[in-house]
Order: C-alpha cells, then sequence, then structure tokens
C-alpha cells in the first residue's frame, strides 16, 4: 500500500526553527531519507516552497478563480511529502512518527494513496489512464 506522508507546519512552526542552522535540518531530514531508503519503502519525496509564487485556484466559482497562495491565511502550509509503500497503515505512521521535525504547529499528515486497481476497470477513462501508466513505465 502506499502512503503519502505530508509535512505540515504553522508560521509559528517556522519562527521556532528560524534559528536552527539549515545545514542541521538537511543533515536530520538525509538521514531519515536514508532509513527510507535501507527500509526499501520510499517512493518519492519533495519539499514544497513556503513562499509565493505559489497559487490557489478555487473551484467555488465559475469559471475556477487563481489567487495567491498557497492560501489566504497561513494557519498551516504543506512544506513537503514523502511517498512510501509500506504494508499497512500502522507502518505508514511508525515512519510518520520517525520524521525529524518537531515544536508547534508541527504535524504529518498520513494519507493512504488510491491505487488504479482500485477503480472500474472496464471504465473508458481508467484504461486510458492505464494505457498511460504502462508506456511511461509506471505500471
Amino acid at each position: 500500500m502506499k502512503y503519502m506522508l505530508i509535512l505540515r507546519a504553522t508560521d509559528e512552526t517556522y519562527a521556532a526553527h528560524q534559528d536552527v542552522d539549515f545545514g542541521e535540518i538537511l543533515e536530520s531530514m538525509g538521514r531519515y531519507a536514508d532509513d527510507l531508503v535501507a527500509a526499501g519503502v520510499l517512493v518519492a519525496m519533495e519539499g514544497l516552497e513556503t513562499t509565493p509564487p505559489g497559487l490557489v485556484v478555487d473551484h467555488s466559482a465559475d469559471p475556477p478563480v487563481a489567487t495567491d497562495g498557497p492560501y489566504g491565511e497561513t494557519k498551516e502550509l504543506f512544506g513537503g511529502f514523502w511517498i512510501l509503500d509500506v504494508a499497512s497503515p500502522d507502518d505508514a505512521v511508525e515512519w510518520a512518527r520517525r520524521v525529524p521535525i518537531s515544536g508547534p504547529g508541527a504535524k504529518i499528515e498520513v494519507r493512504r494513496i488510491v491505487s488504479i486497481d482500485e477503480f472500474p476497470q472496464d471504465n473508458e477513462w481508467i484504461q486510458k489512464e492505464r494505457a498511460w501508466r504502462a508506456a511511461t513505465g509506471q505500471l
């Protein structure tokens, strides 16, 4: 099963870490990444820019409206993510507990990624996506 671990933080989280040497952050996250690789569970990981030029496309309007983002208020920001392929939700939670972050507002959200195999296989669009995935080596 694949799970996404989403790094969530608040302005308070960032403020609490403003004096931490960036090299220390890279070192701790690097060791965590090494652990994921050594365990054979890492599929992907990326950091997300925490300042503009992020945008939000609001689909509650017709047509959808793009505004400066990432949010109207920065109560919470998504700072990055990991995609893991693990055996159970408990395994995903255990890896989330090991992410080297701490402080006010620091959270890791754990979300299961729905597999294409869970959708109706006789659907034309699912078949097209499956063909695209096969052609690009993603199946």
